[in-house]
C-alpha cells in the first residue's frame, strides 16, 4: 500500500472515532463537572497508554522531545477537552460540532509553523473561506449558541490544531500511538490531582449514560483515535490529511441527532456543506 494512501485511511478512521467525541462529552457533562471529566478521561487513558508502553517495552523519548510532548499534552490532553466540556455547558453538541469545520485550517496553520509544510496560496484562500463561513454563522445564528460557548469552542479549536500538528511532526520520529501515550503519561500527575480534587461527593446519582460517555471519551477520543490520527497525519501530510476533519461535522451532527435527539437546523447543515466545499478546494492545493 502506498504511504499516502495508508495515511488517508488511518486519518479517516481517526475522524470517525473523533466524530462521537462531542456528543459523548455532552452526555458525560450531565453527570460530571467539566474539570473532573477532563481530568478523569486523561487519567484513564494515561493508565492504559502507560500499560502499553511498559508491556511493549518502549524506550523513553529523548529529552529534546519533551517540549513537543508538553505541547501535545497541553493541546489535546488538557486544553481541547476542558474547553469543549466548558463550552458544552452553554451550547448544544450539534452547535459545537460546526466549529470542527475550523480544525483543518488550524491544523494546516500549525503544520506550517511546526511541521515545515508549505501549501500553495490557493490552499489558504479556500481554507480561510471555510473558516469565514463558520465564524460568520456563529456570530449571526441564534437558538443554541452563546458568546461564551462560541469563544470557548474557538479556543478549543486553536489548541487542538496546535496539538495535532505538533503530534504529527513528533510521530515521524516516535510513532503515533507512542506520542499520545507519552503525552498522556506526562500529564498524569497533574490530571490525577485535578481528578481527586474535583471528584463528585457521591457517584450514586450519576446515571449510566454519563458513565458510558466518560468511557468513550477516555478510551476512544483520548487514546485510540489518536493512534490512527497521528499516523495518518505523519504518513499523508498534516495539511492534506487534516482536511478529512471536514467530514467530522457531518458524522457528529448525525450522531447528535440520533443519540441525543438534538435538532439540527437546515441552516446548520447548509453552512457545514459550504465549509466542506471550501476545504475540498483547499485539499487540492495542500501540497
Amino acid at each position: 500500500m502506498r504511504r499516502d494512501t495508508e495515511g488517508w485511511i488511518n486519518g479517516l478512521v481517526g475522524v470517525l472515532i473523533f466524530s462521537a467525541s462531542l456528543p459523548a462529552t455532552r452526555v458525560a457533562v450531565a453527570g460530571f463537572t467539566p474539570v473532573f471529566l477532563t481530568a478523569a478521561r486523561a487519567v484513564i487513558a494515561a493508565l492504559v497508554g502507560l500499560g502499553l508502553l511498559i508491556v511493549l517495552r518502549q524506550r523513553r523519548p529523548p529529552a529534546s522531545d519533551l517540549p513537543s510532548l508538553a505541547i501535545v499534552a497541553f493541546g489535546v490532553v488538557i486544553g481541547f477537552p476542558v474547553l469543549t466540556a466548558l463550552a458544552l455547558q452553554h451550547v448544544t453538541a450539534a452547535h459545537s460540532i460546526v466549529f470542527v469545520g475550523l480544525l483543518p485550517l488550524a491544523t494546516a496553520f500549525f503544520g506550517v509553523l511546526r511541521g515545515g509544510e508549505r501549501p500553495k496560496p490557493a490552499f489558504w484562500a479556500f481554507s480561510l473561506g471555510g473558516g469565514a463561513v463558520v465564524a460568520g454563522y456563529a456570530l449571526v445564528q441564534s437558538g443554541g449558541g452563546s458568546l461564551v460557548g462560541d469563544a470557548l469552542m474557538l479556543a478549543a479549536i486553536l489548541v487542538c490544531g496546535l496539538g495535532y500538528a505538533e503530534g504529527a511532526t513528533l510521530s515521524r520520529r516516535l510513532g503515533g500511538w507512542q506520542v499520545i501515550s507519552w503525552a498522556l503519561a506526562l500529564s498524569l500527575p497533574i490530571m490525577t490531582v485535578a481528578a481527586v480534587a474535583t471528584r463528585p461527593d457521591t457517584f450514586d446519582a450519576i446515571g449510566a449514560p454519563a458513565w458510558i460517555g466518560l468511557a468513550y471519551v477516555s478510551l476512544f477520543s483520548m487514546l485510540i483515535g489518536f493512534v490512527f490520527w497521528y499516523r495518518g497525519l505523519a504518513l499523508g501530510g498534516i495539511a492534506g490529511v487534516g482536511q478529512l476533519q471536514l467530514l467530522q461535522p457531518f458524522f457528529g451532527l448525525l450522531l447528535a441527532g440520533l443519540l441525543l435527539g438534538e435538532s439540527v437546523p437546515p441552516a446548520m447543515v447548509a453552512v457545514t456543506g459550504l465549509v466542506v466545499l471550501c476545504v475540498a478546494g483547499a485539499k487540492r492545493f495542500a501540497r
